[in-house]
């Protein structure tokens, strides 16, 4: 366990006072959990949610639990680009910094859907959507420094195997949920492992050739870096709606019909959301992580990801498509 965590829960001494955290997915599960808790922290947070009557209910809930007043919601959709432009250039328009970026929310191994552009709904959701989100935000985290961006993904990204579907990452031909999700939370390791890199300075051993090319303090702000930092997690097997969707899949394979049958048994092995948002309250808190990025985590600690959540060259091509694909011009 991380050194500010006691007990299995991250020490309620560490305040947020002064600091902005937004949430996506907010009004259930791990995210609202997170709201209040960081609200009880002294931050200002804004619960990102696409249903606004849900999202209302989970604000109010957030305040009664936490204290705190300083709570705001807004409504976003990211199975819509469209949806996602508009809030981040209301969020600018309304907040004056951002200090942790918690990309939360997601959907787990769900019916062959699309989202409002045409990509597969849990591609199009867990990872185009924060892609695109993360992208719109980023001067403001950068403003904002030393700021933090937090992403959901899985043990499932394990499952993913050693590659991606390079020639259909919508999953167009031969569409299973299972694999649908595993792919999604890989593609959350390596947007992290990415986004860490883009983050990153050049590093002091070229210091003397860009010396003469970036005076002070340009210069330090280049080599330096953005001190932006960006964490993955598994937060655990969590009893959520998150798996509202498995055992519903019409045309079962024979892992979606084994999983369905499976999940009402082991549902009293879950941990609950309020243990399961110990890790990406961890990430988003804790002072020892201030200069660690792009790492995975698990209960609270560093854990080694599967071989390919580790391959760069990976990381870089998903990230050319993923700008593609949402229209993102750096």
């Amino acid at each position: 366990m991380g050194k500010s965590v006691i007990g299995g829960r991250v020490d309620s001494n560490i305040k947020m006072t002064g600091k902005t955290v937004l949430v996506t997915g907010a009004n259930a599960g791990l995210g609202l959990v997170s709201c209040i808790d960081l609200a009880r922290r002294g931050a200002r947070v804004v619960m990102a949610c696409r249903n606004m009557d849900k999202g209302n209910q989970a604000k109010q809930r957030v305040m009664q639990e936490s204290g705190s007043e300083n709570v705001e919601l807004m409504m976003l959709d990211l199975s819509s680009f469209a949806s996602i432009r508009t809030f981040a250039q209301q969020f600018k328009e309304k907040e004056q910094r951002l200090d942790v970026l918690m990309n939360n929310a997601g959907v787990m191994m769900c019916p062959q859907w699309t989202t409002t552009d045409g990509f597969e709904m849990q591609f199009g959701t867990n990872h185009l959507g924060h892609f695109l989100l993360t992208n719109l935000l980023l001067d403001l985290l950068k403003s904002s420094a030393p700021s933090r961006v937090v992403i959901l993904s899985s043990s499932a990204h394990y499952n993913a195997g050693n590659d991606l579907n390079w020639e259909d990452l919508n999953r167009t031909k031969n569409y299973t949920s299972t694999d649908a999700y595993a792919h999604s939370k890989l593609m959350n390791l390596l947007f992290s492992r990415e986004l860490s890199k883009r983050l990153e300075g050049i590093g002091v051993m070229l210091t003397n050739t860009v010396y003469w090319l970036f005076p002070p303090p340009q210069l330090h702000q280049y080599i330096q870096g953005t001190n932006v930092t960006t964490y993955s997690l598994h937060p655990g097997v969590v009893d959520t709606e998150l798996a509202r969707h498995i055992g519903t899949i019409p045309n079962p394979t024979c892992t979606d019909r084994l999983l369905g049958c499976c999940l009402p048994c082991f549902k009293c092995c879950f941990i609950s959301p309020d243990e399961g948002a110990q890790t990406q309250i961890y990430c988003a808190v804790a002072p020892e992580l201030e200069k660690e990025t792009g790492k995975y985590y698990t209960d609270c600690k560093v854990k080694t990801e599967s071989r390919a959540a580790r391959n760069d060259d990976f990381a870089k091509r998903l990230w050319d498509i993923s700008a593609q694909y949402t229209g993102w011009n750096e």
